[in-house]
């Protein structure tokens, strides 16, 4: 049946799809899945094994989104199994992985060192760049107490950024921690939880406030260029001036910048403590030959101080790109970690050491998409189909080149015009078309089309004559020769 001969069907459906859920097609794919390849591999090469677990975990098992109402679907997506239990699609790969620590007990051996990579749901606000489901790639290390074990980790994240193609200055990953940090509002004497908070989150906008408008949020508060005002955490000028010098703290080396904590932090005991973490960490890290561009000590990160008990990091991406509107942008955050020695306990009791490292793959392959950074992903050899009476010849042609290996497909389409189909083979990204009329089967040869060549020698040519007399990129070979004619051409542009 013909399109013109179809009728439209009454009562359709509207074709819409949940907002934060994300068509991918294949150039996407293909990008999210070589960042997944070529992480996953510097991960085993440090010797990580692969565990995988299911997409539901019991709610209660994901900690942070304990069911306190009759439907618990606060940031998870939750639903009822048939045996009346509440489940949930998984938040994070971490909570997995510690209730599956917990559940094996020491039949397990510790250290465990495990990686994993998949998608997560969230049942957030949705928003550029931020989805509903994603995939992570994680790293982590349970049963290993020493500051070796996170420095081992930052250093891992750094030489799997390298490996998908960061180079020095364009990525960095940040460390601090909590311990340092809990010094120095003790040293302020920042004694609730709120004023606490309203400080972490006044130094989280260091780098888009500046140190200026921070300073207004740690002492009375803020009124931004919108008009909305925010209450600031109600510090006084020397307490503000103390705070603003720990999160200006950063020098061009570890080193320094460990010196200039270490006069921020003062003298309290928590205080110490974190140097004491830092300084072990960067003694770890130069004997892993993490580059100081690579790993920077930054006391502006606050990530996750309610999940983490101990150091945290954040990798960053640092390049810049120029969007539609022509400003500049960065890409910032793709991925991080940190200690967290309290999640296997929720389980067991006890207390388990444990670090871990995870990567956001769909934002660092969306960032990488905008980078310019991903790889032009050729589609099939297409083959024409000339002849409407006997399509057979196309497939026929198609079937011996997937035969010799090379992706190939028969245009199935309805039109039987050249440029209808070569105007199919260009939306594929083919690299090659192959034709064969009447005067090639005569002959016994067929007609190969280099697309990329043909399409940039006609820029070149400024006349319709011109072209049908260059005939740019395009050749005819005997059908025996065809395979290694398109193989040569394949492998070229690839």
């Amino acid at each position: 049946m013909s399109d013109k001969d179809s009728k439209p069907l009454s009562g359709k459906q509207l074709a819409r799809k949940p907002r934060g859920f994300p068509d991918k097609r294949e150039g996407l794919l293909h990008a999210q899945a070589r960042l997944v390849e070529t992480i996953t591999g510097v991960y085993r090469q440090w010797g990580f094994e692969h565990l995988e677990t299911g997409a539901f975990e019991y709610v209660d098992a994901l900690g942070k989104f304990l069911p306190d109402t009759d439907r618990p679907n606060e940031g998870v997506f939750a639903l009822q199994d048939d045996d009346e239990q509440w489940i949930a699609l998984r938040y994070d790969l971490t909570a997995p992985l510690a209730r599956f620590v917990a559940e094996a007990g020491q039949d397990l051996g510790r250290p465990f060192r495990r990686y994993a990579a998949g998608p997560v749901w969230r049942n957030e606000k949705p928003g550029p760049g931020r989805f509903r489901e994603f995939w992570q790639c994680d790293a982590d290390t349970v049963g290993a107490p020493g500051f070796h074990a996170d420095a081992e980790m930052i250093a891992m994240g750094a030489e799997a950024l390298r490996a998908v193609g960061m180079k020095s200055g364009e990525f960095a990953i940040r460390v601090n921690t909590r311990r340092l940090l809990n010094g120095v509002l003790d040293a302020v004497g920042a004694e609730n939880a709120e004023t606490r908070l309203a400080i972490l989150r006044a130094l989280d906008k260091l780098d888009r406030l500046g140190a200026g408008g921070v300073a207004d949020l740690l002492g009375e508060g803020r009124l931004d260029e919108s008009g909305d005002y925010t209450k600031g955490a109600g510090l006084g000028p020397e307490e503000v001036k103390r705070v603003l010098a720990f999160a200006e703290a950063g020098a061009a080396t570890r080193e320094a910048t460990l010196a200039n904590l270490a006069k921020a932090a003062g003298d309290s005991e928590q205080g110490k403590a974190g140097i004491a973490e830092l300084e072990a960490i960067a003694g770890a890290l130069e004997g892993l030959g993490a580059p100081e561009s690579d790993v920077l000590i930054d006391p502006s990160v606050v990530r996750g101080l309610e999940y983490y008990t101990g150091p945290v990091y954040e990798a960053e991406l640092l390049r810049e790109v120029s969007g539609e509107d022509g400003k500049t942008y960065r890409i910032g955050s793709i991925g991080g970690g940190g200690r967290y020695d309290d999640l296997v306990a929720r389980f067991t009791g006890q207390s388990v050491p444990a670090t871990g490292f995870s990567i956001g793959i769909s934002r660092l392959a969306a960032a990488l998409q905008i980078m310019g950074d991903t790889a032009r992903l050729d589609g099939p050899v297409v083959v024409l189909n000339l002849d409407r009476d006997n399509p057979a010849i196309a497939l026929s042609i198609a079937a011996e080149l997937r035969k010799a290996g090379l992706r190939a497909e028969a245009y199935m389409g309805g039109a039987n015009n050249m440029g209808k189909q070569m105007k199919y083979a260009d939306r594929r990204n083919s690299p090659v078309a192959v034709m064969v009329g009447e005067d090639e089967l005569a002959k016994g040869t067929v007609t190969i089309k280099d697309l990329e060549m043909g399409a940039l020698k006609a820029k070149a040519i400024k006349s319709n004559e011109e072209y049908r007399e260059a005939r740019p990129g395009q050749m005819e070979v005997p059908r025996a020769e065809m395979v290694e004619a398109v193989r040569r051409i394949v492998e070229a542009q690839a």
